[in-house]
């Protein structure tokens, strides 16, 4: 057992509430599952009960090997659409109450029907009835990173975790491979087979997007390991709190972007965050038509999954709104969506960025734009 296992084991002893272990990796086929394996088999050696709440070995044959040997609470059978599926039986989890649980694919989005929508939430449930959790996860499934992902790839990620499950986290362990050395495993049918490693060669599995993949994922355990030393420090020795806001409108895209983007931000410092909606009189709920309000509400509930507080106001002064709001909540950082410099809202007084700006030059407030 390693000192970073045996560190694990020292807190799962420790406290009544579960710990939280995450292994990241930059991509599918580094080896997350594998190494959660190992560990679960190094804590039975060392007397702890732990048993496999899930486990997706992909068909690869080494981690299959590793399965052999560790108890696992039986998957439970769904069936959904005419199919029968299997989902992991959180209610048997629960019920058994082993000392520590593996629980893979943490992105995965449940049966309809099941408690939880997605499995994160699963495991937030784990911990918080005192059981710990050992999981895994790629770095693509970071909802503030998802955008990035996007550009460097060109696949749509649609499985995602809020960044908020790292705050949960006691550990988090980052799984890393030269990219060089992960393509010769493809190639090899080490990670998946058939027609799937021309598929993975011509998407993911391309050196130079593995490479930035990989940045991705250091930057997040870089993250985790700074906020540890932070909160280990006098308070007289802390950097000084951030706080984020989000100013969005009733524009669904523009709005996702400026909430994905502060969301990320306040993710890399640890920051609490919010997210301001303005309601202007045009836009009040007998006069708004529902496919709009319908956007916004899916907005405004996707911030707060992502843990943003949400804040409402009604007026017509924007800028003077924005300001308020932001001394009261005592905000670090005002995100908003680009300005439009237009020569009609110049002339009419309108210019809202201009007014806000002027507003904020005596405070200790910037002002990020997303474009």
């Amino acid at each position: 057992m390693d000192n970073n296992e045996g560190n694990f084991l020292n807190l799962i002893r420790k406290r009544k509430k579960g710990r939280l272990k995450i292994y990241i990796g930059m991509i599918a086929g580094v080896g997350k599952t594998y190494r959660m394996l190992q560990e679960a088999h190094d804590l039975l050696k060392a007397g702890v009960d732990v048993k496999i709440g899930y486990i997706e070995p992909h068909d690869r044959k080494e981690t299959i090997a590793l399965v052999e040997g560790l108890p696992e609470v039986p998957r439970k059978k769904v069936f959904y659409k005419g199919r029968e599926l299997e989902e992991m039986d959180l209610e048997a989890i629960l019920h058994i109450r082993p000392d520590v649980v593996l629980v893979d694919e943490l992105a995965h989005t449940n049966i309809p029907g099941s408690k939880n929508e997605k499995r994160w939430q699963d495991v937030i449930d784990l911990i918080n009835e005192g059981i710990n959790v050992i999981t895994a996860f790629n770095v693509q499934h970071l909802e503030s990173v998802i955008d990035r992902v996007e550009k460097i790839s060109g696949v749509e990620v649609k499985e995602c975790i809020p960044d908020k499950i790292l705050e949960h986290a006691d550990d988090v362990v980052n799984i890393d491979l030269p990219a060089e050395d992960l393509i010769k495993r493809l190639k090899d049918g080490k990670i998946y087979s058939g027609d799937r490693i021309q598929r993975a060669l011509d998407n993911f599995f391309q050196a130079e997007q593995i490479l930035q993949l990989r940045d991705l994922a250091l930057r997040q355990v870089a993250s985790q390991v700074e906020h540890k030393i932070q909160s280990s420090l006098p308070q007289s020795s802390r950097m000084p709190l951030e706080r984020f806001m989000a100013c969005i409108s009733t524009n669904y895209e523009g709005g996702r972007k400026i909430i994905r983007k502060t969301s990320r931000m306040a993710a890399r410092y640890q920051a609490k965050w919010y997210v301001l909606y303005i309601q202007i009189p045009k836009e009040q709920s007998d006069i708004i038509d529902l496919a709009t309000q319908r956007k916004l509400l899916q907005n405004l509930k996707w911030a707060t999954e992502l843990g943003a507080e949400i804040i409402k106001v009604k007026g017509d002064d924007i800028p003077e709104l924005i300001y308020t709001t932001a001394v009261e909540y005592k905000i670090t950082n005002i995100v908003l969506g680009k300005p439009h410099f237009s020569l009609y809202r110049q002339l009419t007084g309108k210019n809202y960025f201009d007014k806000l700006l002027k507003k904020l030059v005596d405070k200790e407030i910037d002002v990020i734009l997303v474009f």
